[in-house]
């Protein structure tokens, strides 16, 4: 038996980049996947291309109206909720000094508040399950600080914050709460955002010597979706290669 029989999964994210990744393995896994994106139409792409188990529904993560309607189609299509995976984020890397207001705020809207919504709308569904496993991305930038990426660095901050306090508020109905963090890994979000001279000294600092591939972290999600993390719940797992080493 698949270890995700049963279990209905919704990824932010999920149009590229690592929550494609994570969608395609919990669909090996067994599990009915619904994937979110701005992108509908790589979305809507990738969910016909893994099957019937896997259906895209468009979604701006900053906006509760959005996330309750894919709670409300999801419970219609596949039922209650057992795995969420907040991975949407952005990243603009700017100097201090000539940082706009509205990037900073751009930012924690997607990568903070957007985690935010997306633990509280999704709750009342896990707790009629009286289990679930929420998995907020991160980064190492959720450690330590990094030039150009204050709002960024903020953002990740906030994030391994907000899966502490929510994996104690979560844990007497069964629900598990856990941030991954990855290093520096090949997406569309980092190829297309960050200089390459960032890059290149991102490589540098880990021991691997190389960037990550987008599977690598969608494992360590889908591990700790599953009964086999059943123990942990508050923590967080790495994926940068040795870099925070």
């Amino acid at each position: 038996m698949k270890k995700f029989n049963e279990e209905v999964v919704v990824i932010t994210g999920a149009a590229q980049g690592i929550g494609a990744s994570s969608a395609k393995l919990f669909i090996e896994a067994g599990a009915s996947v619904v994937l979110t994106d701005i992108l509908a139409e790589k979305g809507e792409a990738l969910a016909k291309k893994l099957g019937q188990n896997a259906v895209f529904m468009k979604l701006d993560v900053t906006k509760r109206s959005d996330w309750e309607n894919v709670v409300q189609q999801t419970i219609k299509t596949f039922g209650n909720i057992s795995v969420l995976v907040n991975n949407a984020g952005i990243v603009m890397q700017q100097p201090f000094e000539t940082a706009k207001d509205e990037d900073f705020h751009k930012t924690y809207m997607v990568n903070q508040f957007g985690v935010y919504l997306g633990m509280h709308v999704v709750y009342p569904s896990m707790k009629q399950l009286k289990k679930g496993a929420i998995i907020n991305v991160s980064s190492t930038s959720g450690f330590r600080g990094k030039a150009g990426l204050m709002a960024y660095n903020g953002s990740k901050f906030a994030v391994r914050g907000m899966s502490k306090s929510a994996a104690l508020e979560f844990a007497p109905d069964n629900i598990r709460v856990n941030s991954v963090h990855p290093g520096f890994i090949h997406t569309p979000m980092t190829d297309d955002n960050i200089s390459e001279a960032y890059k290149q000294k991102a490589i540098e600092d880990t021991p691997l010597k190389r960037g990550g591939d987008a599977e690598e972290v969608a494992k360590m999600i889908v591990f700790l979706a599953s009964d086999d993390a059943s123990f942990s719940t508050g923590s967080e797992f790495i994926v940068d290669g040795g870099r925070l080493a």
